[in-house]
Parts: structure tokens; sequence; C-alpha cells
């Protein structure tokens, strides 16, 4: 039985986790710190037996550190970060703060319990982090593989960059046991709707613009996240200390193929569903026109990285690793979960909180 702490478990990768490992590990003790900031949403965890919840911050070492011991924490997953590009272009400092002070904060609590005064005691510290810490490839160039070269290009993936050299440092210079994951675009249920999947799904149902950069033809490669959460606990369970894991969906798409293919999904989701039309009048397909009127595209977003892509081979070949769902399934279960969650949404339109400025 493990003692997990997962900060950011309020969040969408985090929640998700957190609900893969009460399935996985019903037995472990999870103790969920998160801040509860714009994204993080404690109906994340609803349904959820034998979580905690501490509404906290991870650049309080103290708290960090009393959590740790008051809990007999022996495990950190570490979801906490400020994550959204466009948001990180017009507020650089909370990047900063919450991603390299916190995971510092976080890091310098672990140490302290595990090491300087636990002696060594059996733990694991897992960082979780992004493709966008090794810059943009071109049309040709070779995939992203754990020793590519970090050419981090937004504020966002420079903040993640540094958090994943302080958790390689302080494996090396402390004997910390940590792991570190590098995964590529997620999407799946309780995703915050300032990204693209989730944004154009709740645009495309209201009758507002489907807003894309430049010419839409941005790569990246699709991860749903309960294939992200498996390879984690793969990592947990068999990754070598001091190593890192690329995560990937193998799924590498042009952002307006997505689009087009949430277009797709949404006319044909109120095809099939009447009831739909009378759910959401103000949107194209509810009146019979295509949801696809609504594309428009933009100026480009500032550094725009062009493709990401992710060779996985190694957690594959290790740890026997590979994403269950290709894109097409993965998005139209995704789609269905948005359908059926007004109630979990609503709220965050109603109180604000989508930026209206966010595209693809």
């Amino acid at each position: 039985m493990a003692n997990l702490m997962v900060t950011g478990g309020a969040g969408f990768i985090g929640a998700n986790f957190v609900h893969h490992w009460r399935t996985t590990a019903p037995d472990d003790a999870i103790v969920v710190l998160d801040l509860l900031t714009y994204a993080g949403n404690r109906a994340n965890l609803d349904g959820l037996a034998g979580v905690e919840l501490i509404v906290g911050d991870i650049c309080d070492t103290d708290l960090v550190a009393r959590t740790i011991a008051d809990r007999r924490i022996d495990t950190i997953v570490h979801f906490a970060a400020e994550t959204h590009v466009d948001r990180s272009i017009t507020g650089p400092d909370a990047f900063i703060t919450t991603n390299i002070v916190g995971t510092h904060s976080l890091l310098k609590a672990a140490k302290a319990a595990w090491l300087d005064r636990g002696s060594g005691v059996p733990h694991r510290f897992h960082h979780v982090s992004t493709d966008e810490v090794y810059g943009s490839l071109g049309p040709e160039d070779a995939a992203f593989g754990e020793t590519t070269a970090y050419a981090p290009n937004s504020p966002y993936s420079a903040s993640k960059a540094g958090s994943d050299h302080l958790v390689r440092a302080y494996h090396h210079t402390y004997g910390l046991e940590t792991t570190t994951s590098n995964c590529s675009n997620n999407y799946g249920p309780f995703q915050f709707p300032e990204k693209l999947i989730p944004l154009f799904i709740l645009n495309a149902l209201s009758g507002q613009p489907l807003p894309i950069y430049g010419d839409g033809m941005n790569v990246r490669d699709w991860l749903h996240v309960a294939d992200h959460c498996h390879g984690i606990e793969l990592v947990l369970r068999g990754g070598r200390v001091g190593e890192t894991y690329n995560i990937g969906g193998g799924q590498e798409l042009p952002n307006h193929a997505v689009i087009d293919a949430i277009c797709h999904g949404v006319d044909l989701a109120f095809a099939r569903d009447p009831t739909l039309a009378r759910r959401f009048p103000r949107a194209p397909a509810a009146q019979g026109r295509p949801t696809a009127e609504l594309k428009t595209f933009v100026e480009d977003r500032k550094g725009h990285d062009r493709r990401y892509a992710i060779n996985e081979s190694k957690i594959r070949d290790a740890l026997g690793y590979g994403p269950g769902r290709d894109f097409t399934g993965g998005f139209a279960a995704t789609l269905t979960w948005y359908l059926a969650h007004e109630d979990w949404w609503r709220p965050l339109v109603a109180r604000g909180a989508l930026p209206g400025a966010t595209r693809a």
C-alpha cells in the first residue's frame, strides 16, 4: 500500500490520474494538493472515495512538508502547473512561480522528508512534463526522443524545461528517487475549455466562431488522457529511477484535421440525437447547417511551434506501453462526455471562466 500525494489533482490530467489510480490501486491512500485556481475544480473528484483534498499552494514548502509527514507520503506525482501557452505569453510571471518555484518547493520538502530526516526511505517523486520543452520540428525531422536537446520557445515551455532540470539535478546531486515523463497533447474528460478540443466543442454548441491560428497546419501528437495515465502508472511501477520517458499517442495530426473532426462529430451527433437541437438551439447543426461554417482564420500566435512528434519507443520497449485509443475513437468518446456533462461545464461558462481569445 502506497501513500500518494498528487499535486494539481483537481485539474484535467491530475484528476484523470486520481480516478485511474483509485481504480487500479483501491487500497492506496491519495491526498490531492491543489490551489483550485481557475482550472482546478472540486467537481473533477466527485464520486471518489478515500481521496483527501487539501486546498493549498505547492510554493508553500511548510505546507508540503507537513503534508508529507502527517500523511506519511511516500510517492509524489507532480501535475500542478500553469499550462496554457496563450496565458504564458500575456502573463509569464505565474508560470515561473508555479512551474519553477513550485517544483523546487516540492523537491526541497521531499528531500527533507525522505533523505535528510528519513535516511533514504523508499520513495518516488514523479514529475509530469511536456514535449514542448524540445521546441519545434520541421516536416521531415525525426520525432522527439528522451535525448533530444531542449529548445523551449514559449514562457510556458521554458518554465517546464526549468522544472525538468531541477528534478534531474535533485536526483543526480542528492539521490532523490525521481522519474520524469514528457507527454504530447492530451485530450479527454475534465479538460478545462481553454484548450482546442473542449473550447471548439463548446463554441460549436453555442454558435460561436472557431478561431484558427495561422493556416491551421501546426501539427501535434494527440494523446488520450487515459492512455497518458496508464503510461504514468507504468513508470511509477517499473520505471528506472533517474530516467525520463516520453509518452505519446501515436496520432500526429494538423490542427485543421482535428477541427474538421470536431465539426463532423458535432454534426453527426445532432443528426443522431434530435434532443441536442433543443438543448443547443444556437448551434448551426441545430438548424441543419454545417458546424464548419463557424471556422475563422486569425493571426498566428507569437512563437507558434510548427510541429511536435513523440518517439515513444523507450517506454514501449522497457515497460510495455502502447496507446489504447486512436484519435477517431478517443475523440468520439470525448465529444460524448462533453455532451453528457453539461452540468460540469455550464458553471464554468456562467462564471466567465472561458477565455474568449483562446484559439487553435
